[in-house]
């Protein structure tokens, strides 16, 4: 693919993500958390009700046949002290596979297998229709080295499958020791498998009903978020509207007091000053309907706006000259460092706007004599423009909350610099709108960097100076320059 079809194609993406609903990044993050809140709970209230319905089914389907066994050993056993070893193991040459002691009542066919008082298979026995896993004296050992009775579920495979044991010592009758062991079998392949037949159905039916919560979640979470989505969407309207209403009468007061103040000479000492405060105000409040209004109009992604390719170490230039009268005024060393050339697409007034807040709080909070430091470079796919100051730094508690509206780190001296607090949130807006971030990392009392990360078009290198270039901007013509 051509250099312009990549930039091209990406135009197009940003496009279509911009064509979406003022607001609709932040409303389908709620819709997803409260679609998996709903999904969670739903999904936990089937787990429990699986959990019990399958394993009391084992119980009501298992404990008939371990009781059943249990009587079968101990017939078997009153047999051994009765009669002998033989008369106590009928296989031995009289029963087949699941024959029962005839007139005991039993229900249920059943296995039986002897083993003496180590746990040795008896002589004599007919086992050669017996599965050999049946035959293992693993459970009759257990047995006589608990001196307890012992089970467990054994598969035989074939057309028997599942076998529950159950191994009941007898006793000598002399009391000293143990004669051996009877080992009942009886088939559980019919038990064992309803119970995998039901854990698939529950393992089905809970999948189904989790998708189909999943699907029903969005839908309730879309139509309930759908009047916060109505009042947000009047919200950005009523401030877009108000914002820029306000922009003619603050102008209009702005000029009827410095007119007024041009008579400095026919006013009293006292209106004069109270003038040159209507001023300073009226011209804060402009910037802070500006700003509001800027804000608005990033929140409204719906609006269009003209994307392009945009060269970030140009762009880091031209911001330094709009912002080198201030830096010159404070006694700033302002400079410019370019890692390769990377590109960006997107709106070059919205990131120079960026650029210029970035700016303007980086010499806000440095010292006298203080540097600020411009690097645009590419990383991992990204394009990054760094602008780092040897300032009065942010404490750690404070920069998780940068690029809230209205936050200040420092409420009075942002406001005897005429901040608002939304200039950050401008800035952050606006990589939000191209697909970035804003991030930041601070040292109190080593200064602050703030880097604003863009997904990269491409990036070039020229051959005739260095990858690294370092720009100092010096003194430039007074220019205008953006405040928060």
């Amino acid at each position: 693919m051509s250099l312009r079809s990549q930039v091209w194609s990406k135009v197009q993406r940003n496009k279509s993500r911009h064509s979406q609903e003022a607001g609709a990044a932040m409303f389908q993050g709620l819709r997803i958390r409260l679609t998996l809140w709903y999904c969670g709970v739903l999904g936990v209230a089937l787990v429990l009700f699986g959990v019990a319905l399958y394993f009391g089914t084992q119980y009501f389907l298992l404990t008939p046949i371990a009781s059943d066994a249990a009587g079968h050993a101990l017939v078997h056993q009153n047999q051994w002290y009765t009669n002998s070893a033989s008369q106590a193991c009928p296989a031995m040459g009289q029963q087949g596979q699941f024959g029962g002691p005839p007139g005991q009542g039993f229900q249920r066919p059943e296995q039986v297998a002897c083993f003496d008082q180590n746990g040795n298979l008896l002589a004599g026995q007919n086992t050669s229709s017996f599965p050999s896993v049946f035959l293992n004296n693993s459970l009759a050992k257990t047995a006589l080295q608990t001196g307890q009775p012992a089970s467990d579920i054994v598969d035989a495979g074939g057309s028997t499958g599942q076998i529950y044991r159950y191994a009941l010592v007898v006793p000598n009758q002399t009391g000293n020791g143990n004669a051996g062991v009877v080992v009942i079998g009886e088939s559980v392949q019919p038990q064992e498998a309803a119970l995998s037949l039901l854990l698939k159905l529950l393992l089905g039916i809970g999948g189904v009903a989790l998708l189909g919560a999943g699907v029903g979640g969005l839908f309730l979470a879309n139509r309930a978020l759908e009047p916060t989505r109505r009042a947000w969407s009047n919200q950005q309207r009523f401030i877009a509207d108000a914002s820029h209403e306000l922009r003619t009468p603050l102008t209009l007061l702005r000029a009827d007091a410095e007119v007024l103040l041009r008579g400095r000479e026919r006013l009293d000492t006292e209106d004069a000053a109270l003038l040159e405060d209507i001023v300073v105000e009226s011209n804060r409040m402009a910037r802070l309907s500006n700003n509001l209004l800027t804000l608005a109009r990033l929140d409204n992604t719906a609006l269009h706006r003209e994307h392009e390719v945009v060269n970030l170490v140009e762009l880091a230039q031209r911001g330094a000259r709009r912002v080198q009268a201030l830096a010159d005024q404070n006694g700033i060393t302002l400079q410019v460092e370019g890692i390769g050339t990377p590109y960006v697409i997107g709106d070059p007034l919205l990131l120079e706007q960026a650029l210029l807040v970035l700016l303007d709080n980086a010499m806000k909070y440095s010292y006298s004599g203080g540097r600020v430091l411009v690097r645009a470079k590419a990383k991992d796919e990204l394009a990054l423009l760094e602008v780092s100051d040897n300032g009065v730094g942010i404490d750690a508690e404070h920069l998780q909350h940068l690029g809230e509206r209205f936050y200040r780190v420092d409420k009075a001296r942002s406001r005897e610099a005429g901040g608002t607090g939304l200039g950050l949130s401008i800035a952050r807006s606006i990589a939000i709108t191209h697909g970035g971030s804003l991030s930041f990392s601070s040292v109190p009392g080593q200064g602050t960097t703030v880097t604003l990360a863009l997904p990269l078009a491409y990036e070039t290198h020229s051959d005739d100076r260095e990858e690294e270039e370092s720009v100092r901007i010096t003194s430039l013509p007074k220019q205008t320059f953006y405040t928060e």
